[in-house]
This record gives structure tokens, C-alpha cells and sequence, in this order.
């Protein structure tokens, strides 16, 4: 799992941060390097192609080890290739090939995730995430770190074609690996993009097939008011993941240009990340993935995801600060560290609510709603960074974590589990009608 997700993390900062320091160094604006966080786009829609993945097997190694080989490979060939271009003068050309490796990454990431979700039992389940989380903040900040310090060795091409080989890792770790037992395969491609989303509603609603036949008997607009409450876990969740990546998503691509504006150099950067950075992100990962445990899920994002925001505050004192890289240390360990502890809390919890009939199709639809904003407001980050300077901008990206919690305040303590069999029994032989919804939400904060 630790070497999977090295390889899924390996592309994301080749794409993004890595790419970003590359185009500061040749003197590209940061409005022109806000806008390049568009060529991600292939994270946002990745559920697209998913189902894909999920109803068509590849003539070798089986369907989950099919696909990650043959994205691996196209991976590490089309990362060689982008390093071959110089992003000032060739801008749409680099921008093409930028968006080529997202492609190719996003597809990995659809059947990683989806190969993760059919091996993991739930008893291994926090372990599994929390393993394969560690590997895949390494991959980031090993593309980062190492490719940053490279690059003033042996310049952006050769440091581009390094990152292209360790595409071997991902490679290998296919190879030895063993094929999930088969699961539930969709009869026809139309199934395939239908079963999951009915699936997901299914099992993450308030009530059951008899509660609703016996709301359908209400007026329209009781029966509309009903659905909608009912289904108010499955929307309230997916509000959720969508909203509780903004402020990092904001603040992602800007990071490095501040840091190198502030007078660091790409290997001062690049050390400091390879060893502060790393370190923070590895005791994140797996301190992270213990307190989800301790705490449950709820309670983990609730605490993890705070914790990330305030972070960015110490950004807004480093560029008071200026050039101080025992301050830049203290900044990127405790950003690494809560983005590892919060990305463990939110990968357990995204593949607790996936079954494993539709894993490939769930998990993509569901990581890519937090993919929406890093690409619509990283597109703006240049923009916002320029307009309202530094201090403004980390201001902005830490009070952006606000609407998420708040929409987690009123979910139920035990997020991503289904219903109890007696539950869901209670349900059938007691169907309760539509709620007065004032009443009920007031008592369903009270409990989360």
C-alpha cells in the first residue's frame, strides 16, 4: 500500500508546486502560473471515465492491476516529455502535456483507489489508509523536495526525466502484487454509471424502502420535502467533501512562488521540504490514521481540519518575517503534518461510504467533488494573491475552512458507516413520516 501511494502522489506537485516553482524560475507571473492549476481538471472529472475502469478489463494482469500498469507506464513516458519544454516560451505546449499527466494521474488514482477499497477487509481498513496516505505524501514531497534540490544540479529537463523513472516504483509494486478477488461486475456500460449513483443514495439516506413507499402517498410537495430530508446525509456529505479542500485548494499553488519571492533558493526549499516536510507529513499520515480510530471519523475532521487552517496563519508571519528558514522549517512541518493527519481522516472516510461492487466509480465521483475547488479557485489563486498580498491571501485561505465545518457540525457523529441491520429493520416495520425539519436538525447537531 506505502509504495501504491507514493506512486499516485509522485505526479500531483509535478503538475503542481514543482511546476510551479519551475515557471517562477523563468519569470513566469503568478496570474499565468494560477491559471495552470486548470490543466488539473482531469482530477475534477474523473468520475467521468471511472465507470470505465470499472466495467472493461484489460487483456492482461486482471482489471485493477490492467489499468494501473498501463497508466504507470504512459506516466513516467509523458513525464519525460514535459520536461523537454521550456514553460516561458512555450506555454500552451507545456500546459497540454501538464494536462496529458494529470490525465494519466488521475486515471492511477481511480484504480488505485478502487484496488485499495476491494483488497482493504474493514477491520484492515484504517491501517490500509492510513499506509497507502503515508506513501502518497511521501510521493508529493518527494516530488517537490527532491526534484527542487535536483533541479539546481542538473537542471528541469533531467530532473523531469528522474521523476519520469520512478514511475518504476509504482511499476514493480504492480507486478508483485496480487489481483482483488473479483466483485460485482456491471452488465452493461450504462449500468456501470447508473448502479453506482443509485448505490451511493441508497445506502446513505435516513429511511427506507417502505418509509418511502409510504411517503409516496403524501401530496407532491410532501413527498418532494420528504425525499429531500431523507436523503439529507447522502447531499449534506457530499457538500461536505466538496467544500473541505477550498482553503488549501486556494493556497496551493501559491505556496512555492511566496517562498521563492521571500529570497529561498530551490534547493534551500527543496531541503527543508525533503526533510521537515517529509517528517511532518509521515507523523501526520500516521498519527492521523490512529486518532481516526480513537476519535471516529467525525471528530478526526472536525479536529484535523481546524488544525490545517491555522496553519496557513503562520505563512502570513513568515512574510513578516522575511528570509528566515528556521521559521520556513516551523511552517512547513505543521503544514505537512496537519495536510497528512486531515488527508488520512478524509481518505478512511471516503472509503468507508463506497461499496466495493462500485468502488472504482464511487471513490471518483467522491474524490473528485474535493477536486472541484482545487482547480476553480487555484485557477484564481494568482489573481487573489496579487490583489490582496500575501497577508491578505493566507488570511482568505484559512477563514475558507469555516463553511465546511459547519455543514460537518450537522452530520451524524458516525460518519460513513451504513445502518445497522436493526436499525434498518426498525425502519421497515415502524416507518416514520416526513419530520417536522426544524425539530430534527436541532436534534441531530445536538448529537454530532
Amino acid at each position: 500500500m506505502f509504495a501504491l501511494g507514493f506512486s499516485s502522489g509522485l505526479p500531483l506537485y509535478l503538475t503542481g508546486s514543482t511546476l510551479s516553482a519551475w515557471m517562477k524560475n523563468e519569470g513566469v507571473s503568478l496570474k499565468t502560473i494560477g491559471i495552470f492549476s486548470l490543466v488539473g481538471f482531469s482530477y475534477t472529472f474523473k468520475f467521468a471515465w471511472a465507470p470505465l475502469m470499472d466495467r472493461y478489463y484489460p487483456p492482461f494482469l486482471g482489471r485493477r492491476r490492467g489499468w494501473l500498469l498501463i497508466t504507470q507506464v504512459l506516466l513516467g513516458i509523458a513525464l519525460v516529455f514535459m520536461g523537454q519544454v521550456d514553460p516561458s516560451r512555450q506555454t500552451v505546449l507545456m500546459a497540454s502535456l501538464a494536462a496529458l499527466v494529470a490525465f494519466l494521474s488521475a486515471s492511477q488514482d481511480i484504480v488505485a483507489d478502487a484496488y485499495r477499497t476491494d483488497l482493504l477487509s474493514d477491520e484492515d481498513r484504517s491501517l490500509g489508509v492510513t499506509t497507502f496516505t503515508l506513501g502518497y505524501r511521501v510521493g508529493m514531497i518527494f516530488a517537490m523536495a527532491v526534484a527542487l534540490t535536483l533541479s539546481d544540479l542538473i537542471g528541469w529537463t533531467s530532473t523531469y526525466a528522474v521523476m519520469g523513472a520512478l514511475m518504476a516504483v509504482g511499476v514493480a509494486t504492480t507486478l508483485l502484487s496480487p489481483e482483488p478477488q473479483a466483485t460485482h461486475r456491471p452488465l452493461s456500460l450504462v449500468a456501470s454509471v447508473v448502479e453506482p449513483l443509485v448505490d451511493f443514495f441508497q445506502r446513505h439516506r435516513v429511511g427506507t424502502p417502505a418509509a418511502t413507499a409510504a411517503h409516496a402517498a403524501r401530496s407532491a410537495l410532501q413527498k418532494g420535502a420528504s425525499a429531500v430530508w431523507r436523503y439529507r446525509l447522502a447531499l449534506g456529505t457530499l457538500l461536505f467533501i466538496v467544500l473541505f479542500r477550498v482553503g488549501d485548494a486556494v493556497a496551493f499553488r501559491m505556496t512555492t512562488p511566496f517562498t521563492l519571492e521571500l529570497g529561498f533558493s530551490n534547493t534551500e526549499l527543496g531541503v527543508i521540504q525533503k526533510f521537515v516536510g517529509m517528517a511532518g507529513a509521515i507523523a501526520g499520515a500516521v498519527l492521523g490514521g490512529v486518532l481516526v480510530v480513537k476519535l471516529g471519523i467525525k471528530r478526526s475532521l472536525l479536529l484535523f481540519g481546524s488544525a490545517q487552517a491555522l496553519t496557513n496563519l503562520l505563512y502570513i508571519a513568515l512574510a513578516a518575517r522575511g528570509k528566515d528558514p528556521l521559521f520556513l522549517a516551523l511552517t512547513v512541518g505543521a503544514d505537512n503534518f496537519t495536510g497528512g493527519m486531515g488527508s488520512a481522516a478524509m481518505t478512511v472516510f471516503i472509503t468507508a461510504l463506497c461499496n466495493r461492487s462500485f468502488s472504482a466509480t464511487q471513490y471518483a465521483l467522491l474524490s473528485s467533488l474535493s477536486a472541484v475547488p482545487m482547480h476553480l479557485m487555484g485557477a484564481a489563486s494568482g489573481f487573489l494573491a496579487e490583489s490582496m498580498g500575501w497577508a491578505g491571501f493566507f488570511s482568505f485561505t484559512t477563514v475558507a475552512m469555516a463553511p465546511a465545518l459547519l455543514v460537518l457540525l450537522f452530520l451524524p457523529r458516525e460518519l460513513g458507516r451504513t445502518p445497522h441491520p436493526e436499525a434498518a429493520l426498525e425502519q421497515l416495520t415502524h416507518p416514520t413520516p416526513a419530520p417536522e425539519v426544524n425539530a430534527e436538525l436541532a436534534s441531530t447537531a445536538k448529537k454530532g
